[in-house]
């Protein structure tokens, strides 16, 4: 379907522009959010008519969503989920809990995310204020406050957890090895040698009077 652009549309054309588009697009998309009208002789004519006023409505979201901008560009919002000791999620972060987060009127639609977060950690996404103007601001996901507040440290919760695994494995096993080796146990050994060695000549010297007497 041809049609004629109100508003700029990513990787499509700006205000004005004429372009062609799959038929589902503009019936489902474009042409209800108002972002285009059919590319005929009577749309064309009437947006010419209405230019300079579109333009100028253009120009003032833009500057609207550009002052917003500026106290949302940046910031952090830390959301709170459940996630196995790998730190995958038990359910994912969708655009739907992104914009209740940021809140500030932004609209899932508005969070350009490809696929929905899995993994705890700080997550860059991009928020469209107006089709000429984005922001970016950091999810924080975490499972608990204290590691989100952690990740804003920039602590590798997870690497570090996996650390604290590993050295408490290390420590059971030294605790295992020297239980295997008692010194007080040596002791006790060593002088029950030491005891036998000295009990040697008497054994030895009752032989020998056991051996005379049967001479005799």
């Amino acid at each position: 379907m041809e049609i004629v652009l109100l508003e700029r549309v990513e990787k499509l054309g700006a205000i004005g522009d004429v372009v062609n588009v799959k038929d589902g697009f503009a019936r489902n998309y474009l042409l209800p959010q108002g972002k285009a009208l059919r590319a005929n002789k009577a749309n064309i004519a009437r947006f010419e008519r209405e230019r300079e006023a579109i333009e100028k409505r253009n120009a003032e979201k833009r500057k609207e969503a550009e002052n917003a901008g500026k106290g949302l560009d940046g910031e952090t919002f830390m959301l709170i989920r459940q996630a196995g000791e790998n730190g995958h999620l038990y359910g994912s972060v969708s655009a739907k809990d992104i914009a209740e987060t940021v809140a500030q009127g932004i609209g899932r639609s508005q969070v350009a995310l490809n696929a929905p977060i899995k993994e705890v950690g700080l997550h860059d996404v991009r928020i469209n204020l107006h089709p000429e103007v984005f922001v970016i601001v950091k999810i924080n996901v975490a499972r608990t406050p204290e590691e989100g507040e952690r990740q804003a440290k920039g602590e590798d919760v997870i690497a570090t957890a996996k650390d604290d695994e590993r050295n408490a494995d290390t420590q059971i096993a030294e605790e295992q090895a020297a239980a295997m080796f008692d010194p007080e146990a040596e002791v006790v050994l060593e002088t029950a040698a030491d005891d036998a060695s000295d009990d040697a000549p008497e054994v030895e010297a009752e032989a020998d009077g056991a051996d005379a007497a049967d001479k005799a």
